[in-house]
């Protein structure tokens, strides 16, 4: 372990992090000039609070990772609430055995999170292939727009949840209409993943948290007696942590439904919600494989490189998401007693995705790279292999083992072909090989 700590130190000397402190005007310009990102040191994740070294995986399960749960539990998203079960069940809405053409059966179900039927509650939309052999593996996640924008299927039950008012997506008075089917479609790639022999399912986010300011106080916030956003606890958790918590309140489902096989899960999420896919998948080991597409500051990206969107910056526009005591660390990163790469560490040693967009400089690609990259000494605690790359690789060319990554040439979203990477990566981990 010497040698694993050794090379994790010379990494992060080589490789320039963020400097000194800026004004808060400052803080609030994303910088996207490598040539000023500074040298603030990373801390090590095999290394305890105390300084102790962390040599073997009994050690790493007994002391760190616990260790590193409750850092990013108080200063980064908030605690998890435990939360009673007694109410939570599920009712099947409707199952269509001919959809996508008859190429596969598509499932609404309903989570209560309570024993009252106007109580808070997820929708579930489930689409699983109609051939081949089951339990199918499946890809999780949330969606932005109710489930009738990942498919243009007319038989998907539209949302009348709240909803980020969006001519372009069909939004109207914050409520989705026709016009918002399919709008996402690109972003899911449904057929093309249930083509592959996967059951791909989604809810919408905001049935969890509402999207904005007074959300908290909303639907599982209400129920949870979480506060608002200014008058929480200083660890109470944000809007990432429902968001989180919804997925593995959906996990809990899967786990019932037995054409589904709730231990070949990969949760996945873009954005805000790719943050929300990590935490959930760090908190909620049941997750067999955890994906993050441009997750960006407070996902995958080191907030102690200063580039791109910064925690002044995320906690300024998103007073809401995190908990209170993560703007202790606006325009003072050095003070954060952790970084993302230890959050990707907490993965291990299941499989990890990391993809970035070349052209989304907020998102911080680089820093998303490194931040898989200095997680690899405690996969290899388990013996696993990372990236096996020393540096970012070129466009549009994947990279990895237990650990992937690629950097996609284009915009911040979720394209065919980062669709085509997560697929080949599952079937490399959740599939049973000859």
């Amino acid at each position: 372990m010497k040698t694993l700590r050794h090379a994790f130190a010379l990494f992060a000397l080589a490789t320039v992090i963020s400097g000194s402190p800026a004004s808060a005007a400052a803080a609030l310009r994303s910088n996207t000039d490598e040539s000023k990102v500074g040298s603030l040191p990373l801390p090590d994740p095999l290394r305890a609070e105390d300084g102790t070294a962390i040599g073997d995986v009994a050690a790493w399960r007994a002391r760190r990772r616990p260790e590193l749960l409750r850092l990013f539990a108080t200063e980064v998203y908030g605690r998890t609430p435990d939360a009673p079960r007694s109410g939570l069940r599920w009712e099947t809405t409707s199952v269509d055995r001919t959809a996508l053409r008859g190429k596969a059966t598509r499932k609404e179900v309903t989570i209560h999170f309570t024993a009252q039927s106007d109580g808070p509650k997820l929708h579930l939309l489930i689409y699983q292939p109609n051939t081949g052999p089951g339990p199918f593996p499946a890809f999780l996640g949330l969606n932005y727009f109710g489930n009738q924008c990942v498919n243009a299927d007319p038989g998907i039950a539209l949302s009348t949840a709240w909803m980020r008012t969006s001519a372009e997506f069909g939004i109207v008075n914050n409520r989705a209409t026709e016009k918002t089917r399919g709008v996402h479609a690109h972003r899911w790639d449904v057929e093309t993943v249930v083509a592959r022999g996967y059951a791909s399912v989604t809810a919408y986010y905001g049935d969890l948290c509402p999207d904005h300011v007074n959300g908290l106080g909303e639907s599982v916030g209400a129920l949870l007696k979480s506060g608002t956003t200014e008058q929480r606890p200083a660890d109470g958790w944000g809007a990432i942590g429902v968001w989180a918590w919804g997925l593995s309140r959906a996990l809990d489902y899967l786990q019932s439904d037995r054409e589904i096989d709730a231990r070949r899960v990969a949760v996945h999420g873009h954005s805000r919600l790719g943050k929300a896919a990590l935490w959930a998948g760090v908190q909620d080991e049941r997750f067999a494989l955890v994906i993050s597409n441009d997750s960006g500051c407070g996902g995958a990206a080191l907030s102690k490189r200063d580039f791109g969107e910064t925690v002044a910056m995320i906690n300024k526009n998103f007073p809401f998401w995190f908990a209170l005591n993560f703007r202790k660390y606006n325009d003072r990163e050095a003070a954060l007693p952790v970084d993302q790469h230890e959050l990707l560490a907490l993965v291990a040693p299941r499989p990890l995705y990391v993809a970035s967009a070349s052209e989304d400089l907020h998102a911080d690609p680089k820093g998303e790279f490194l931040a898989a990259k200095f997680a690899e000494p405690v996969y290899a605690l388990y013996g696993k292999k990372g990236l096996g790359v020393a540096a970012q690789p070129p466009v549009d060319h994947p990279v990895g083992e237990t650990i992937g990554y690629h950097l996609r040439t284009g915009k911040h979203d979720i394209t065919p072909y980062d669709w085509a990477q997560y697929l080949d990566f599952a079937d490399r981990h959740l599939k049973p090989q000859p």
